[in-house]
């Protein structure tokens, strides 16, 4: 079998212009993790059935683990790092943390793209909307009552 053809793939990441030379049919989440050390996409299922790899592409919830590197070329990819960047942290990360929202923490960087795409979109959701934005992302902790206080209270920070 021959092997996959590399190439460099141009896109913005975390506000910032990359340009990565990879195998195109690489998984972004592989080009994140092991080749740029950006560790809060993380590996779950591996069949984009978990959200534990969640990213945003050009504002939208994607799962890295499938999603080719060749596919986010010239798009906008975000990851839950650029939540860290600039003077203050986004007010979901201090929502998450004085909510208690989380457990073990594995899925809680894909939870909070999908909620930062979520009031991206919509500043003002209802309980039902950050629930229906957060349905395909799985906690196994338990911790849903309070990751939905979290999201809700960032909305609210955000205002």
């Amino acid at each position: 079998m021959a092997a996959a053809k590399q190439r460099v793939i141009r896109f913005t990441l975390n506000g910032r212009e990359a340009a990565i030379e990879a195998p195109e049919t690489e998984p972004l989440l592989w080009v994140l993790r092991n080749r740029l050390n950006l560790k809060a996409a993380r590996f779950g299922c591996g069949g984009s059935s978990c959200g534990a790899c969640a990213v945003l592409v050009d504002g939208r919830p994607e799962m890295s683990c499938s999603l080719k590197l060749w596919a986010v070329e010239g798009k906008r990819v975000e990851t839950a790092e650029s939540l860290f960047e600039g003077d203050a942290e986004h007010p979901l990360v201090t929502a998450f943390a004085e909510e208690r929202a989380g457990q073990c923490g594995y899925c809680l960087s894909g939870l909070v793209m999908r909620a930062k795409a979520l009031l991206d979109e919509n500043p003002k959701p209802t309980r039902e909307d950050i629930i229906a934005a957060l349905d395909e992302g799985l906690c196994r902790c338990g911790a849903h009552p309070r990751i939905l206080r979290a999201v809700a209270r960032a909305a609210e920070a955000l205002k």
